[in-house]
């Protein structure tokens, strides 16, 4: 609600406050709490405005009083009337300024209505109300600007995790340079509690870094050489070097942020109707009140009084309310949803998200963490247990990078197995490894190394271990299941999701063990890339479906779900191909995430059922008579700041 007039090329309403709603949050321009260049002038700029607004509104008020007064002692219209034409310029005079300009060019918004209701309160001697409805209308204006505002600060916090500056070593001083002039390969520093600017390797030091911001994950982690590190991710107490691994433009922050600008281009069918809403609803209503006007005085009703109802009728329609909370539900239900660690490229997913009574999970990487477990132990000889066949399988396998031997090394030093020194080592490509000890010789492999007479006693077994040619006992080895991965699909189950399904192209044997221990309801194995999306085409029969997974070998199942999650930032293809990505890289946000795009839909619906439902009864009420130009004005004002408010306490939900 203001005098400003961006132009925006989508909706007829100018209004400031609608601009605001809809613009970038990330704008880069000076006018903007999210810019990065001329902060101070920026703010200042800000403050001395607000100060203006805030006098030339005490002036208008103080006016009034003038005008009260001087119309209960009977002073002559000469004096009254200069002094409610004051107030109302006091409080409204850019208003107007902009509801002429906005007439010159045939544009209708709410500078117009109101410009227009003012100039002919005056012209039917309705003088106090001019002047009370400008003063109402400015105070919205204000009161709407800095709620507005409020969201958008609070979503363009996002760009503060995105460092401009880097420091490098150049003839052994420390030089300050241009974050995006820093090649891949350098090594940067990155000092106490700073964020670091791009996605690198710690090369020297050791430290904690705090990744919330772009993971969503509260509990810090330990950083020493070797660890990857991401950009935006703040650093600890201690200096630490970084060798990039990627230039500016294709850090992780820097994803981050494309990302939630570019879900503003996205809108949903709710965005969408509020596009085509707001193109033809306020020529409608200025055509109606013009009716309302006209008809009644040609069957001789009194101008005056069908001018004031008309004029109330014009007041109490525009359709701000609407323009501007609707938006503003899906930026701050995005914003929110950042703060989870889930990043939602648009409207239209939220909606997807809100509605979706299905779930379609990949396997590897996805329920499980794609590292291999030793996940049972099977003897086949009395005489010897099942840590007795680990350790020894170990101790083959000691000296390989293998995954497999890695697993199994793994899980002998967790139960705190001695592995013994085996000698005499020799490895056999694609059978497996042989080593003696105490005379005794052991070969640990795959199936090839087994007799036909030694039949594994599980299908799923894909290591063995023999002595003296001996078949003593086999290991099955299976992807790690996530930790929280049987929790969140009971949470997705209690949020009222029918189906939660895996869709897979490893075995059924394999599958259905993990499928049976999360509790997921649906499997479909054995599955290449092209019948993963048949079957995803079957479960959007009946259902909107959303999938997860690693954004790699799913992108045409990613492509065909109603909304796709990628895990993690990874990977190129999980940014480009998903429609949401889970930026910490786990499943924990899911269930939060579906609740909170739900609550930004009821959001959205309730906005616009309760302003419509306000507008109408005053309308009524205007016609009949019973409403006045001030009522009005809360029908427009009042609602729109209350649908506001209600929009951005989506950013204040629980995390």
């Amino acid at each position: 609600m203001s005098s400003h007039n961006h132009n925006h090329n989508e909706h007829s309403c100018s209004c400031k406050a609608c601009q605001t709603a809809q613009g970038s949050v990330f704008s880069k321009s000076n006018d903007t709490c999210g810019c990065s260049h001329g902060h101070e002038h920026s703010h200042s700029h800000h403050d001395s405005t607000e100060k203006m607004q805030y006098v030339l509104l005490g002036l208008s008020v103080l006016f009034l009083l003038f005008g009260i007064i001087s119309s209960v002692t009977a002073f002559p219209l000469y004096i009254v009337i200069p002094l409610y034409a004051a107030s109302s310029l006091f409080a409204g005079g850019k208003i107007f300024l902009e509801g002429l300009k906005s007439i010159i060019k045939l544009k209708i918004d709410e500078t117009t209505l109101l410009t227009i209701a003012v100039i002919a309160a005056f012209c039917i001697g309705e003088y106090p109300e001019a002047a009370i409805v400008t003063i109402l209308f400015s105070i919205g204006e204000i009161l709407e600007e800095k709620a507005v505002a409020r969201s958008r600060n609070s979503i363009a916090e996002l760009s503060n995790i995105r460092p401009d500056k880097a420091v490098i070593f150049d003839n052994g001083k420390e030089i300050t340079v241009d974050a995006e002039d820093v090649k891949t390969g350098t090594e940067i520093i990155v000092k106490p509690h700073s964020r670091i600017p791009l996605d690198g390797i710690i090369t020297e030091g050791f430290t904690t870094l705090d990744t919330s911001a772009i993971t969503g994950e509260s509990l810090p982690i330990n950083g020493e050489a070797g660890t990857e590190v991401l950009s935006g991710m703040l650093n600890g107490d201690s200096l630490i070097k970084v060798k990039t691994t990627k230039e500016l433009s294709e850090s992780t922050a820097s994803r981050i942020l494309k990302l939630v600008e570019d879900a503003e281009k996205s809108k949903s069918h709710e965005e969408k109707f509020i596009t085509r809403f707001a193109a033809v609803y306020t020529p409608i209503v200025l055509a109606v009140s013009f009716l309302i006007a006209v008809i009644p005085i040609i069957f001789g009703g009194e101008p005056a009084t069908w001018i004031y109802r008309s004029l109330t009728c014009l007041v109490a329609s525009c359709p701000c309310a609407i323009v501007i909370s609707v938006p503003l539900a899906f930026y701050a239900g995005i914003g929110r949803a950042t703060k989870y660690g889930v990043l939602i490229k648009g409207g239209k997913y939220v909606e997807a998200i809100a509605k979706s009574d299905s779930f379609a999970f990949d396997k590897t990487g996805t329920i499980t963490t794609g590292k291999l477990v030793v996940s049972q132990i099977i003897p086949h000889s009395s005489n010897m247990t099942e840590d007795e066949i680990l350790s020894l399988c170990a101790a083959c396998e000691i000296n390989s990078s293998h995954p497999i031997a890695k697993a199994i090394i793994s899980a002998a030093e967790k139960k705190n197995i001695a592995v013994p020194k085996l000698e005499n080592y020799k490895e056999k490509p694609a059978y497996g490894v042989y080593a003696q000890l105490n005379g005794k010789t052991y070969v640990c492999g795959g199936k090839r190394i087994l007799k036909e007479n030694q039949t594994p006693i599980s299908v799923d077994s894909k290591v063995f271990l023999l002595e003296n040619g001996n078949l003593m006992g086999e290991l099955i080895l299976a992807d790690e299941i996530r930790t929280e991965a049987k929790n969140v699909v009971d949470e997705l189950k209690n949020c009222g999701i029918k189906t939660v399904a895996m869709l897979t192209g490893d075995s059924h044997s394999s599958a259905k063990t993990i499928a049976e221990t999360v509790g997921l309801n649906h499997l479909k194995s054995d599955l290449l890339p092209e019948e993963k999306v048949e079957e995803m085409q079957k479960l959007k029969t009946d259902h909107i479906c959303c999938y997860v997974g690693d954004g790699i070998n799913d992108a045409p199942v990613m492509a065909s779900s109603d909304c796709s999650f990628a895990m993690g930032l990874g990977s190129e293809a999980a940014i480009e191909t998903a429609d949401a990505v889970l930026s910490g890289g786990n499943l924990s946000p899911l269930p939060k995430t579906v609740k909170l795009c739900r609550r930004v839909m009821n959001t959205a619906k309730a906005n616009i059922i309760f302003a419509i439902t306000f507008k109408v009864i005053v309308v009524a009420l205007g016609i009949l008579g019973f409403a006045p130009i001030w009522l009005a004005v809360m029908a427009d004002t009042g609602v729109s700041i209350l649908c506001i408010f209600n929009s951005i306490r989506l950013l204040k939900g629980k995390k």
